[in-house]
């Protein structure tokens, strides 16, 4: 399980190692790292073209000393100086000791690029992003924002720097022009940006240059595909129906019954142990899984070890019913859709659920109404909103966040929004029922289906070739175990 780390985390651990190793061996390591990434994206670098875009502080003189390290190796390379009088002297100094070309660019307005940046920028077969670091605020000005839209216009590749350009370190935020890499180099771990706003990094590739040991406890953690298939359910020799974890699912109505359908499909096909639906749209759910033990009634139900409940019950009295029926049961329990709803409109509700194994599973609009916008900050309002109600919080979005009481905190970064289909969330609630039934605990199980969920979008998305185009959710469903026999391998 890999940490993510905040740029605040970051600065005070490489403060630490500057006091062991000299600040200019950190930025030689650094960008070095960086000259090998782009060496393997370009394939062969003798007479390649390479442009760096570098702006004021560390991630300039990062990129500068890049260019120095490929134009050794035979690379053409123009350094675009975005602040000439901020430029990092050494990287400067080397970069021009090398024979690569220096182009300043003056002033804040657009036209203030030169038509020689223009052309450096358009003309290359990889521009390197150095434009800001873990410093910077979100949002591009001129005339980097120009240049970084001519780049894209020529079709130009990005390989950034640390971080894409104009995106917040810590939030991921894109709030004005930013880069849009085709690949991301990072120094000694991954930040925020690189699950929060996972499609403008596109591949992120991490350079260890020792700062581990001065690392503490992350900010976040992100599930690999080992970590999920280790814990993936899987039945032993010993193991029958009962002892995998029985699941409840309440979901559906007659206005509704695809919900029905999608949610308790899904928990089928994600354990081999038994599914248990209760709810008036039980007839369409026989009908099409007919291995599921359908009743009209949660009290009809039988003996279950979890019960997932929300997707299409009505906000109305009929949907409060189901809903507390479910929450009389002393269970773990996963709170979707039109329970969240509820959950908002009725304190009473929201009292009940303080404290107990409860995954929620809102959209940002079901969070607004339960615990205020989410802002820019989406592990922050995820935490918040934990703490505050005392369950595990799934905020849904490209970047999925599941939050802890304890504060614990996942990201689930999506590189696509195939994911983003009406009853996709259906289909998460019923893996995250079966995964709480089979006994994996709240932050782990939510973590876990939605790892599982996001890569069957992508199966389903790419099941008749390539390229890839959006599944509906009942195609999302089906890739569900070639999902699951994914991870295992990878655990494999």
């Amino acid at each position: 399980m890999d940490g993510v780390f905040t740029a605040d985390q970051i600065r005070e651990a490489e403060g630490a190692m500057m006091a062991d190793v000299a600040p200019d061996a950190l930025m030689r390591r650094a960008a070095a790292g960086l000259a090998a990434h782009v060496r393997r994206f370009l394939g062969d670098t003798y007479g390649r073209r390479v442009t760096l875009l570098v702006g004021a502080g560390d991630n300039g003189g990062d990129a500068l000393w890049a260019g120095f390290e490929l134009r050794r190796r035979g690379a053409s390379v123009t350094a675009v100086l975005l602040s000439p009088d901020r430029a990092h002297p050494a990287g400067l100094a080397a970069l021009r000791r090398a024979r690569g070309r220096v182009l300043a660019v003056d002033g804040p307005a657009r036209d203030a690029a030169p038509d020689a940046a223009r052309d450096a920028v358009t003309g290359a077969d990889v521009v390197v992003d150095g434009v800001v670091g873990i410093s910077g605020r979100p949002g591009l000005r001129e005339p980097a924002a120009g240049l970084v839209a001519d780049a894209a216009g020529a079709g130009v590749p990005v390989i950034a720097c640390d971080l894409p350009s104009g995106v917040g370190a810590d939030t991921g935020e894109t709030d004005g022009p930013y880069v849009r890499a085709a690949a991301t180099v990072t120094f000694g771990a991954r930040k925020p940006v690189h699950a929060l706003a996972a499609p403008a990094c596109g591949p992120v590739h991490v350079v260890d240059f020792g700062l581990g040991p001065y690392l503490p406890e992350p900010h976040a953690h992100l599930l690999s595909e080992a970590d999920v298939g280790a814990l993936w359910p899987v039945p032993g020799p010993a193991d029958d129906k009962y002892s995998q974890g029985v699941v409840g699912i309440a979901a559906g109505s007659a206005t509704y019954p695809g919900a029905a359908v999608l949610a308790a499909g899904a928990a089928a096909l994600s354990t081999s142990g038994m599914v248990r639906f209760a709810g008036s749209a039980a007839d369409e759910v026989r009908r099409h899984w007919p291995e599921i033990v359908a009743t009209g009634s949660v009290a009809d139900a039988g003996r279950t070890q979890a019960w997932a409940v929300g997707p299409g019950i009505g906000t109305g009295d009929a949907g409060r019913a189901l809903f507390e029926a479910v929450l009389d049961l002393d269970v773990p329990l996963c709170v979707d859709a039109d329970a969240i709803t509820l959950l908002a409109k009725h304190r009473d509700l929201r009292e009940r659920i303080h404290g107990r194994p409860i995954v929620l599973t809102p959209h940002a609009g079901e969070f607004a109404r339960i615990a205020g916008d989410v802002g820019t900050d989406r592990v922050a309002a995820a935490r918040r909103a934990a703490a505050d109600l005392g369950v595990t919080v799934l905020l849904k979005g490209n970047a999925t966040v599941v939050a802890d009481p304890d504060g614990r905190a996942l990201i689930d970064p999506a590189a696509d929004s195939f994911a983003a289909t009406a009853g996709s969330g259906d289909v998460l609630t019923g893996v995250l029922g079966a995964l709480l039934a089979a006994g994996l605990e709240p932050w782990w199980a939510a973590g876990c289906a939605t790892f599982v969920h996001g890569r069957a979008a992508t199966t389903a998305s790419r099941e008749h070739g390539l390229p890839p185009v959006p599944a509906p959710a009942s195609r999302m469903q089906a890739a569900i175990p070639e999902a699951i026999r994914a991870v295992r391998a990878a655990r494999s």
